[in-house]
């Protein structure tokens, strides 16, 4: 990979031993949570947590650059939900991924410190590669997908997400992303898509990745034409992504959202079926313990009408414990319940008549491996998928970012400015860019959304 200059001026190309001799500082920027704070919301619940009060940005020493690794200057990120469970020590306290990582080896001891520095997206320039690296050189412009995998075991080399150590990076080890420097893998490495800026390009990553397998891959859902998908929180980071793969792929997504604003988001990525959940009033809970089957009747009924008499083919789930009973129930016979997350609870409930007497399966998807990250990114950067980027705070204001994340105040994703000074700098192929730049703003509204439940 060839290096390239980060001002795009015109200027004498930089080559990438130049970038490899400018020096390292001893310490840089990052976001942190600190192991001696993970009792503070102890009692408070869940939704009432306030990562503003948590999230903290310091100055934190420069890591070791082992073996098969990377330094990258990061020049922006994004929050992704798991920065907010970071962020709130739920559903645990990720420092026990970092103590448990830290006694694998030597090497992976530095990962196990009283502050986890979080984050997994990245978008930035290689400084320096470690030994055995071949393919990235310093000065690259990158992106970065956040499985960290060590592949030890024969059980990861078929499909590297089953490698026993596989871990999330940003969450599961530390060095994320949101920070001026981050540690990565080399592999965790793709190539910057040409026509996005620094923080466009940075907010793809996790979400993209996760969708595409969930959705497209044979290892999740197997998504074809014609399908019939059901979009949880679809103008969402997830369901954005999930959306336009959807769109993409040539089948009919259903999006499921919470306002009008954020149904207007889906007509404006294509989608024609969609559903406001709270101005038709769904409510598949009568109380904390005993869901309500007439609910998932009538929500199979409403799906119906927007597809022309027809049952959903895959339900792309996500929020858990609220939807799940009624996902299994209006899955179509044969269909597949796909599921990545429980942003609404881990416990799922469920009538398991319409399941087993269906031949429905639930599928348990998380995150990709690096070919599905790869095939991810180069949608992004061919156009064909869009960044869905709805604001971006500066590094200093993460606890803010995190906290709208949390509130759903948000739209698709936000993102943090780390290294880059303002936003729209990184812009490399002009020329791809305007013929899509209604898409990629199309999140980007200004908008503030009021708090929903």
């Amino acid at each position: 990979m060839a290096a390239s200059t980060a001002s795009g001026s015109g200027s004498p190309a930089v080559t990438a031993a130049d970038f490899a001799a400018l020096p390292l500082p001893e310490s840089y920027r990052a976001v942190t949570v600190r192991k001696d704070e993970t009792e503070m919301f102890a009692g408070i619940p869940t939704r009432e947590r306030d990562s503003r009060k948590s999230v903290h940005v310091e100055q934190v020493p420069l890591p070791e650059l082992g073996p098969g690794e990377a330094l990258v200057a990061v020049m922006a990120s994004s929050v992704n939900y798991n920065t907010v469970w970071s962020s709130i020590f739920e559903p645990l306290p990720t420092f026990g991924f970092l103590e448990r990582y830290g006694r694998m080896s030597p090497l992976a001891a530095r990962h196990d410190l009283p502050y986890h520095i979080i984050g997994s997206d990245l978008a930035g320039v290689v400084l320096r590669t470690g030994p055995g690296v071949n393919r990235w050189k310093p000065g690259t412009e990158v992106v970065a997908h956040c499985l960290s995998v060590e592949l030890e075991s024969a059980d990861g080399h078929n499909d590297t997400m089953l490698d026993p150590e596989q871990r999330i990076w940003g969450f599961e080890t530390n060095f994320g992303g949101l920070a001026e420097i981050a540690l990565v893998k080399a592999n965790q490495l793709m190539p910057k898509p040409a026509h996005l800026s620094w923080e466009e390009a940075a907010s793809p990553g996790l979400v993209n990745s996760t969708a595409y397998r969930q959705l497209v891959s044979r290892n999740g859902a197997g998504m074809k034409q014609g399908d019939n998908v059901l979009i949880w929180g679809a103008s969402g980071g997830l369901g954005s992504y999930a959306t336009q793969l959807a769109l993409a792929g040539g089948a009919n997504p259903i999006c499921v959202v919470s306002s009008p604003e954020k149904a207007e988001i889906c007509r404006r990525m294509g989608a024609e079926a969609v559903i406001d959940r709270n101005a038709e009033g769904y409510r598949f809970w009568k109380d904390e313990h005993s869901q309500d089957p007439r609910e998932w009747k009538r929500f199979g009924s409403r799906i119906r009408e927007l597809t022309g008499g027809e049952d959903v083919d895959i339900v792309f789930e996500h929020p858990g414990r609220e939807t799940f009973g009624a996902s299994v129930y209006v899955t179509r016979k044969g269909g597949t319940i796909v599921t990545c997350a429980s942003t609404s609870g881990y416990i799922h409930e469920y009538d398991n008549r319409y399941l087993w007497m269906s031949l429905k399966r639930i599928v348990g998807s998380h995150f990709a491996n690096y070919r599905e990250a790869w095939e991810a990114n180069r949608l992004v950067a061919k156009g064909r998928i869009h960044p869905t980027l709805s604001k971006v705070y500066p590094l200093a204001e993460t606890g803010q970012a995190t906290y709208d994340v949390h509130r759903n105040l948000h739209q698709g994703k936000v993102g943090v400015l780390c290294l880059a000074p303002e936003e729209g700098l990184g812009v490399r192929d002009h020329e791809l860019r305007a013929r899509h730049l209604d898409a990629i703003n199309r999140f980007r509204d200004g908008r503030t959304l009021p708090e929903s439940g």
